[in-house]
């Protein structure tokens, strides 16, 4: 979550600037600023900052910045905050940060509710805050902001500074699946196959699932996987069992190596082929942990008694090549 923090900020501190980076007429911006137009004052900031028209000059940029925020120019106060938050051009203040980016929230700004959410979520710069976080999430949220659709939806689901509410959660995280965010993606999937929060419904599992999936969401794929060999409530596809599993398999998913491996034993959607499940159980044995690797052994030790010396030898040598390729090569 920091590093997704991180990358907002440094969206919403980037993307209002680039738009003054053109026809910039500084002596005249100048003029104004000095006059007192807050929005002068903003733009000639947002020049000192990008060094558009005049030398990069961060701390002048502060400076400019500071009389612009002082009049409730959002924008500012908004790139003020952005500053003290990675101390630029001013020592690094979270809290200054803060009580910056909440003023230009207050104002509707979409970025600043963002960051809002972000810094009560996280007690940067403020008391750590759930239903404050919950708050700003939802007013960003509504404004059609995908990240905040998808924090909101996860707090819902969970109850974390809002009455828990499987419902709403459903509705949020599908506002963030429809502008294409994988991970609500993914969780509608699970929403719609367990029905939580709406009515049961294994075609819409799929359509998320498979959304996510093409995305390359792994645990999507081995989802997928699951539901088409298990035939719970979807025709059983074998076929289309193995693609899945394959593709999360290639992505280091040991479920789905193991349950690729039992496909290949058993030539269900795939021609059977005893030395690639031994090649996939060996490599599925090598990422799983506790009971998972107990019952991969079971698999693995099962399949060796079908199998020749010269057969194991040679899936045990294509299972190094696939793991030293970091599946890249694993025929």
């Amino acid at each position: 979550m920091k590093f997704r923090k991180l990358l907002i900020l440094l969206l919403s501190l980037s993307l209002p600037l680039f738009a003054l980076a053109q026809g910039i007429d500084v002596d005249d911006l100048l003029e104004r600023a000095e006059a007192g137009d807050g929005q002068a004052q903003h733009r000639l900031g947002a020049a000192y900052q990008m060094g558009q028209g005049v030398s990069l000059d961060v701390e002048e940029a502060v400076n400019w910045y500071t009389k612009a925020a002082a009049q409730g120019v959002a924008q500012s106060q908004l790139n003020l905050g952005m500053l003290y938050n990675f101390g630029l051009g001013v020592q690094q203040d979270f809290t200054e940060a803060a009580r910056l980016f909440a003023l230009a929230a207050e104002q509707g700004l979409l970025p600043a509710q963002v960051n809002m959410g972000m810094l009560y979520s996280n007690g940067d710069g403020v008391m750590q805050d759930y239903a404050e976080s919950a708050k700003w999430f939802r007013k960003a949220a509504e404004q059609g902001d995908m990240s905040s659709q998808l924090h909101l939806a996860e707090m819902l689901t969970a109850g974390r500074g809002v009455e828990q509410d499987y419902s709403e959660a459903a509705h949020w995280y599908e506002r963030a699946a429809e502008q294409g965010d994988g991970t609500a993606q993914y969780a509608l999937g699970i929403i719609y196959s367990n029905g939580r929060g709406v009515a049961q419904d294994l075609d819409k599992a799929i359509h998320w699932y498979t959304r996510a999936a093409n995305q390359g969401h792994v645990t999507a794929m081995f989802s997928l996987g699951a539901l088409y060999s298990g035939g719970n409530g979807v025709d059983q596809n074998y076929e289309e069992a193995a693609k899945w599993f394959r593709e999360a398999a290639l992505q280091g998913h040991s479920n789905a190596q193991n349950n690729l491996a039992v496909l290949y034993d058993n030539g269900q959607g795939i021609e059977q082929d005893l030395v690639k499940a031994r090649m996939w159980f060996e490599i599925a044995y090598k990422n799983t942990y506790g009971d998972e690797r107990i019952q991969v052994e079971r698999n693995r030790a099962g399949l060796n008694n079908r199998m020749s010396a010269e057969q194991v030898s040679e899936a045990q040598r294509k299972a190094d090549i696939c793991i030293e390729s970091q599946y890249r090569r694993c025929n």
